[in-house]
């Protein structure tokens, strides 16, 4: 749990405080999701163009030639203008009152650029609806000459950008000591209207909506600001005039004259971006980053983080792996119809945190699922063979090994008078003997996937459904029983050749519950059995000399038996009152 507690903690921390790296690859993403939106039809772009310039013998053009274009743009059958030029200075070639006049004819706009000198033109009154809170504060403007500011309306015409150095959301409104200043697009969309106010509405945060009469509410972020939807207004020129029926934003494109400015469709000249802020404006349901977008943004991260840690965890590699991507393909799909509907709630870096957290939480399960595998192998490798040590890593949920009572089979062998051969031989000769011996019961135990227990002097001993599930367990212990008898013929060939007495061996098979679990100290155990199906298996083996048989089985085991057996007489056995019931090969 401290993990996933920790991996929260960091993926919050960039959208909490709003980190750098992550504010730029949230608005690359809302740049290349948003929907394209289509002109209105009520504007035009002229642009004065490196070609009208010459033609005009530079720059800037006579305000008496600005006038004529005026009253060209609507002699043309333009319904208003808007100048991308502010005029903070009288025209040294006397031609302001000409431009002043030509202004008056029409709705026009002029703008005002910002500047800190503490400056600010006289505000209109304004209907808040809400607490006066929120906005930015105009640090003061750059002023037109008085005779163009009294026959034109006036808009303050900034370009903010964000953490990239782009433009993408611009002010509707920007606060003075004295009130309110409308951006020149809001001012455009005003005059058009012949409306005297505007309306503002806040909430807890600051500014909600702006509301001109004649247009539905435009919706703001608390500061204010309105997306900027990159139109692409239809474009002219002075020769073309192109403009019936819009109004017209005129503004300069010679190089050199007018700064570009950048934005996510490239570097735009000032008129063209308050051209696409107008657009922006009569936008219905136009992007917005709204106010709930952070939380929104916690709330997917923490719920999609949580569940793919928990998928992974908790349901397997595999299907953890699988739901989790379906997560993802999920949260992608969502967020991408948020945008496209108009709501910039970025799901960027919640798919990248639950990538990491896919991650995290694959190493930690492969981790735990090989040291788990190593300690199967450590463990159980000396007891199993490896067909099952491998299904053991496989499905180690298959092992039972806390100490369980299991139905189980047991083999216990010993070599018959190994005691006076050890002493008529060489002590080589012994390990020799010896280690062959238990060899091919080893070999016998494991071909019939038995567990080998352990071995005491020449004595060894083997069970089935112990620690893995065996339910044929009966019949694979007495297979691995002819085995070894089998086994044990082929040995004594090959000791013959090699000079060496023939061994004997006595084998007791026996089935019952017992306690299968890891026996011993702390620091030192072994898995085996405890319980009297094992006490009497090992009597069996003993018995088997005074059966004359190399072999004993128990009465339990018989029952299932896949040979042919034969039933000997009842023998009596130490720590039993009632002698056992007991069998043979036939």
């Amino acid at each position: 749990m401290y993990k996933l507690i920790t991996l929260l903690v960091l993926f919050f921390i960039p959208v909490t405080f709003q980190v750098e790296l992550l504010e730029v690859l949230k608005l690359k993403t809302f740049d290349s999701l948003v929907s394209e939106q289509q002109p209105s039809g009520n504007f035009t772009i002229l642009n004065i163009t490196e070609e009208d310039v010459e033609t005009e013998g530079g720059y800037p053009f006579p305000r008496q030639r600005l006038a004529e274009i005026q009253t060209k743009l609507l002699e043309a059958g333009a319904i208003g203008v808007g100048w991308g030029i502010s005029f903070p200075h009288p025209d040294r070639s006397g031609g302001d009152v000409k431009f002043a006049e030509s202004l008056r004819y029409t709705a026009s706009v002029l703008p005002l650029f910002e500047t800190n000198n503490n400056l600010y033109p006289k505000t209109i009154g304004t209907v808040i609806i809400g607490e006066d809170i929120g906005g930015y504060k105009l640090q003061g403007v750059l002023n037109n000459i008085p005779i163009l500011e009294y026959y034109a309306a006036s808009g303050i015409a900034v370009a903010h950008t964000d953490v990239d150095n782009l433009i993408r959301r611009l002010p509707l409104l920007m606060r003075t000591p004295d009130g309110w200043l409308a951006s020149y697009g809001i001012e455009v969309l005003k005059v058009l209207l012949d409306a005297n106010s505007y309306i503002i509405k806040t909430n807890e945060n600051g500014l909600e909506e702006v509301i001109v009469q004649g247009l539905p509410p435009v919706s703001v972020d608390s500061l204010g600001r309105k997306w900027v939807s990159w139109v692409d207004t239809p474009q002219t020129t002075l020769q073309e005039m192109n403009v019936e029926g819009t109004f017209v934003f005129v503004g300069v494109t010679a190089s050199g004259v007018m700064p570009q400015l950048a934005t996510p469709v490239g570097l735009l000249e000032p008129h063209k971006i308050q051209a696409a802020l107008a657009e922006s404006i009569l936008i219905q349901d136009s992007p917005q980053i709204p106010d709930y977008a952070t939380a929104a943004e916690l709330l997917m991260l923490l719920a999609s983080v949580v569940a793919v840690w928990v998928l992974i965890n908790y349901l397997g590699i595999t299907l953890g792996v699988f739901l989790s991507t379906c997560i993802g393909i999920l949260t992608f799909v969502v967020g991408v119809y948020f945008i496209k509907k108009g709501l910039l709630i970025d799901v960027t870096w919640t798919l990248i945190c639950q990538f990491i957290t896919g991650a995290t939480a694959f190493y930690f399960r492969f981790r735990e699922q090989y040291k788990l595998r190593q300690l199967v192998k450590k463990q159980f490798g000396k007891y199993l063979d490896p067909r099952m040590v491998k299904k053991l890593q496989l499905n180690p949920e298959l092992c039972k090994v806390n100490g369980s009572r299991v139905n189980c089979s047991i083999i216990f062998t010993d070599l018959r008078g190994f005691t006076s051969l050890s002493e008529s031989v060489e002590p080589e000769m012994v390990t020799y003997i010896m280690n062959n011996v238990l060899d091919v019961q080893v070999k016998a135990a494991n071909k019939f996937f038995g567990c080998t227990d352990k071995f005491i002097g020449d004595a060894g001993m083997f069970h089935w459904n112990t620690i893995i599930p065996q339910p044929d367990h009966h019949s694979l212990a007495l297979q691995a029983a002819r085995e070894i008898e089998a086994n044990i013929i082929e040995l004594n060939a090959v000791f013959k050749s090699e000079g060496i007495p023939e061994i004997a061996i006595g084998i007791g098979v026996n089935s019952g519950v017992c306690i299968a679990g890891n026996f011993g100290a702390k620091d030192r155990f072994a898995f085996s059995l405890i319980g009297d199906p094992c006490n009497v298996a090992a009597r069996l083996e003993s018995s088997t000399k005074v059966a004359g048989v190399g072999t004993l089985i128990g009465e339990e085991t018989a029952k299932y038996s896949c040979f042919p057996l034969r039933e000997l007489e009842p023998i009596e056995v130490k720590g039993k009152a009632k002698a056992l019931r007991v069998y043979t090969w036939k």
